[in-house]
């Protein structure tokens, strides 16, 4: 049957809900201020016409009169004295490059117009294996930021890279004489050129070591791997060949090992033959992955601890004592005695950061033989040493370095004993920072030097064994700055460039290819290369791990978000405004607590008048007495009882504009490199206001928006019941809606005809579209007061609802227990409370297209049209700004832009300077103040692709026509393409039983089509 499934949106909107449902009904939730712009109050009151008849008498003039105040300045273009021959004006150039930034990393094609990288790409062909995520996409902007360190300092004066190599130099050569330390302190490099000219600089210089510092440490799961097959890496998980997957405590559809594992993850989950996988997730805070799991236990980590050990005796027939929770055990058994059975289909993967855990996770796949687990193409994004890290700490604050060269680190910000750190420092003699910003380090270093970007360097890159990738610059670099590797080259005396040392050292990477190949590839395959070994012992791990104990107070569970990661960009205002796929809230981090927790402590959450979102404060204490105060409070479902989540990467100050100084270093808390702490917490005074866009623009109340059914049900019934299609009343008649038109409809079936196929399966809410969308269609970024306003100008949505009850089945059953009016009343009132335990759904939101659109009908001055490709168009110096097809829209996809968001100091972000501005595309207009804006479809990128194909005498093939969204969403869930193309991937999409269109009752006949979401429980 089809699910009715009652959905709410938020905690907020259970506890106030008179108010919330009157925010619902309005488009604006603040006075429109006529006085200001009706001029002065007095005046018009000394007049004998009322400002209401005044408007009805001069009518559409008034609306013209402020489109001419509110047009946009004229700029003329100034054309190229001598242009570069590589560069056609209007016509964009790709560059196959690669990005590790000791965080994130992915294969990409970067998109430049004359000369200008304004986008960046996904590499599709054969090899490039990683996608770009939300921050790689939003990496783009982070090139221009005019907070950037643009040339060298040296005691904190301005200074030469001449001077600055000099005292480098002489400072190596003070600490060989004297026989004290020189340490090169870096993050994961993952380049095999770098670590050689490392290796060649320890080799000339015997006193100097190079140490590894990831900010957020892998270094248990890499102790483990390495006692067990001797290298120092991750596996690279396959989840496309498991068909049952348990996860303990690790996010894998967010951050854990870098992430990139949402393509191979979706794959199993888009039911096919009646087969999809299963997928169990054990964790306290509420993940990307939790959201996604069919059966989801929130636990405490301490309980996750003692569950892992469960699952491997169950899985290897041990016997370990256990102190598993009573109201875990049957859960976790039932998801073992599966994980068994599945065998080699089975995996399980863990992020509880403890060595002997992670000795357990590859005991139990070995066990299994879990195809979807291999030795074979290890990742190297990850090498850090927490061990070498403590005792660098240690010699710097015994005065035993002399000499300290930092790169791709900020240990100042990210340490959270940065007190020890600085004051080790200043026992350093020579102290450099290689950065890109005047960072909390380089700032209190003897030498700050700035380094390229990486859309401005050379490099190479092995980011799983066996592969090859390059680096390559897309623009000459805007400031004065130095690569890392020129730096050692020097030192090591090299002549030549790094870019003659890199194509020299490649050679021995890419044996039966060639330089220009790879280069034009971006990529790289080699032979596979697999580890060897694997063998520890376990039982002592399982015994070990079987004595862990939940520390006093609440757990805190550090973890990072999906906007913002380790922090790196965070001057990056596309990341700022990034709405957090899971709480919906930009431009903060917060303390994620559970409803059960919150009422205990009196914390709590309320939507205010405006329809803004408040939230208490609260204070934090660790053990060692460190506090935190005046943390901002979420109140999350489905985060564990006794937990509470902080996001990492928030709280910089130095090298940020004012407007990006937001949030709490958590980083302050990460004590030893755990991400457990326990912790005492108690609420204080004050509200915080959040930007929160979960309760703006709601489809609540609308219909069957999230549709679902079960497994079993599409196996078992026919579509008409899991996917049933809306009846309306004709002629007294119950008929489908879909056969009604209040249009008279056109012959579409000529030409292109573009549709975008959207899967609820394989959606994760990742939000790479959102950003990607911001990219290419210049969206304006409008700050934390204004999102707070319900102002927010994103094209591109992902609406994440919760059900009420924690489980499918456990939903249905109640809702078909209602008898009567009455009983339908108070239940379905009571379905829409907050279950300790939600499912999630995620359904990304942009502007239909619809066929019979309701917004083209009611636009006073046609600024609104339908293209005959499918494409509902915007003629943006047409509108006046009358807001009737915002009104008149049920998705509430459209943005009004009530401010210049271009050119404008209120608006200090990149639309504000010069070099901000570098990113824009030239092939989409800025808008001005006064108009709607909204998804195009991307409509420059379709014609492009027309006229290209044009251009060459040939027909477009499948899956030449993409969208920003489309080509960005690495898991299959966006799919665009010609409908009118019957042999199109789209058209069978668009045709197959699980597709529907969102609010079809409406009769609005949308080009976007949704695919009903089949949970395996």
């Amino acid at each position: 049957m089809s699910s009715n499934k009652k959905y709410w949106k938020s905690v907020e909107e259970l506890e106030n809900g008179s108010i919330v449902e009157a925010l619902r009904n309005n488009e604006f939730v603040e006075e429109i201020p006529t006085d200001e712009f009706l001029g002065n109050t007095d005046a018009m009151s000394s007049s004998s016409t009322s400002r209401r008849d005044f408007l009805k008498y001069v009518g559409f003039s008034t609306a013209a009169a402020t489109l001419a105040a509110c047009e946009g300045p004229v700029n003329k273009t100034i054309p190229y004295v001598l242009q570069p021959e590589q560069i056609i004006p209007g016509v964009a150039d790709y560059y196959a490059t690669s990005v590790f930034d000791g965080f994130d990393f992915a294969n990409l094609l970067v998109k430049t117009r004359e000369g200008r990288p304004i986008k960046i790409d996904n590499n599709t062909i054969s090899g490039a294996k990683f996608a770009a995520n939300a921050r790689v996409h939003a990496s783009i902007l982070s090139l221009y930021d005019n907070m950037r360190l643009k040339a060298p300092k040296l005691e904190s004066k301005d200074s030469s890279w001449s001077a600055v190599d000099a005292r480098i130099k002489s400072s190596i050569a003070e600490a060989k004489a004297a026989g004290s330390q020189v340490v090169l302190l870096t993050n994961t490099l993952a380049s095999p050129s770098t670590e050689k000219l490392i290796a060649d600089f320890i080799a000339a210089n015997p006193n100097a070591k190079h140490v590894i510092y990831d900010a957020v440490s892998s270094s248990q799961a890499l102790d483990a791997f390495e006692a067990v097959y001797g290298e120092r890496a991750l596996v690279d998980y396959d989840f496309s060949k498991a068909s049952l997957i348990v996860s303990v405590g690790a996010d894998f559809l967010g951050d854990w090992q870098g992430g990139g594992y949402d393509a191979g993850y979706a794959q199993g989950r888009i039911p096919k033959n009646g087969k999809m996988s299963r997928h169990f997730q054990l964790e306290a805070n509420m993940t990307l992955s939790g959201a996604a799991a069919d059966k989801r236990l929130p636990m405490s980590v301490s309980n996750q601890k003692q569950a892992l050990v469960h699952i491997y005796n169950i899985i290897t027939g041990s016997a370990v004592a256990v102190n598993l929770a009573p109201e875990f055990k049957a859960e976790v058994t039932k998801a073992a005695q599966q994980l068994k059975a599945a065998g080699s289909k089975g995996l399980l993967v863990s992020g509880i950061q403890d060595k002997n855990a992670q000795l357990l996770v590859l005991a139990i796949n070995q066990v299994l033989a879990s195809e979807a687990f291999t030795t074979v193409g290890t990742r190297q994004i990850r090498k850090g040493s927490d061990e070498k890290v403590a005792q660098l700490l240690k010699d710097m604050k015994a005065g035993s370095v002399h000499t300290l060269i930092m790169s791709g680190v900020n240990p100042v910000y990210t340490l959270a004993d940065s007190a020890s750190f600085v004051e080790g420092l200043k026992k350093v003699k020579t102290s450099v920072a290689l950065s890109l910003k005047e960072d909390e380090t380089a700032s209190i270093t003897t030498i700050a030097a700035p380094v390229p970007h990486y859309l401005e360097a050379w490099g190479d890159l092995v980011l799983t064994k066996g592969t090859y990738s390059l680096t390559q610059p897309t623009i000459r670099p805007l400031f004065e700055t130095k690569q890392f590797q020129d730096v050692l080259m020097s030192l090591n005396g090299l002549t030549g460039t790094y870019y003659d040392y890199l194509k020299a050292y490649s050679s021995s990477f890419i044996a039966g290819s060639s330089w220009n190949k790879v280069l034009h590839d971006g990529v790289f395959v080699g032979a596979p290369q697999a580890a060897s070994g694997g063998t520890a012992d376990y039982a002592s791990a399982a015994n070990e791990l079987a004595k862990s104990k939940a520390g006093a107070g609440l757990e805190l569970v550090l973890y990072t978000k999906t906007g913002m990661g380790d922090g790196q960009q965070a001057n990056n205002p596309w990341l700022q405004e990034f709405p957090d796929p899971i709480t919906r809230v930009s431009w903060d981090n917060y303390l994620t607590v559970s409803n059960a927790d919150a009422k205990t402590i009196g914390l709590s959450n309320e939507i205010v008048a405006n329809g803004g979102l408040n939230g208490s404060y609260a204070t934090i204490t660790t053990a060692d007495g460190t506090k935190l105060e005046n943390v901002p409070v979420i109140v999350q479902p489905g985060q564990a009882v006794g937990t509470v989540g902080l996001a990492l990467g928030y709280g910089r100050k130095a090298a940020l504009k004012e407007e990006m100084q937001v949030g709490i270093n958590a980083y302050a808390l990460y004590k030893g490199f755990n991400d457990v702490q326990a912790i005492e917490l108690v609420k204080a005074g004050g509200e915080h206001e959040f930007a929160c866009v979960q309760g703006q623009k709601t489809l609540m109340g609308r219909g069957d928006i999230i549709k679902e059914t079960t497994l079993e049900i599409f196996n078992t019934k026919d579509s008409k019941i899991w996917n049933e299609t809306p009846k309306v009343s004709l002629d007294h008649k119950e008929v489908e809606a879909t056969s009604v038109d209040l249009w008279e409809s056109f012959d579409r079936s000529v030409g292109h005809h573009f549709n975008l196929s959207i899967d609820l399966n394989a959606c994760t809410g990742c939000g790479a579209c959102v950003i990607a969308c911001h990219a290419e269609n210049n969206v304006p970024v409008v700050g934390k007061s204004e999102v707070r306003r319900s102002r927010d100008m994103h094209w591109l949505r992902i609406d994440r609802y919760y059900s009420s009850e924690s489980t499918f089945e456990g939903d249905n059953e109640r809702k078909e227990g209602i008898a009567g009016l009455s009983s339908s009343l108070s239940t379905f009132n009571e379905m829409e409370k907050a279950g300790d335990n939600p499912q999630v759904a995620f359904q990304p939101v942009m502007c239909q297209h619809c066929n019979h659109a309701p917004c083209e009908t009611v636009c006073p001055v046609a600024a609104t049209s339908h293209g005959r490709q499918g494409q509902n168009h915007m003629a943006y110096n047409r509108c006046v700004g009358t807001r009737y097809c915002a009104n008149n829209c049920p998705y509430k996809v459209r943005r009004f832009n009530w401010f210049l968001y271009n050119k404008n100091s209120e608006f200090d972000y990149h639309m504000n300077d010069d070099l901000g501005r570098m990113v824009l595309n030239p092939d989409v207009n800025v808008r001005s103040r006064g108009v709607m804006e909204k998804c195009s479809m991307c409509i420059q990128m379709t014609q492009a692709t027309i006229l290209n194909a044009k251009k060459e005498g040939r027909e477009v093939v499948d899956g030449e026509f993409q969208t920003a969204c489309s080509s960005a969403c690495s898991s299959g869930a966006m799919i665009f393409g010609d409908v009118n193309d019957k042999a199109s991937k789209v058209a069978a999409l668009a045709a197959d039983e699980r597709s529907y269109h969102l609010l079809e009752h409406v009769g609005t006949k949308p080009n976007v089509v949704y695919h009903v979401k089949v949970r395996n429980t």
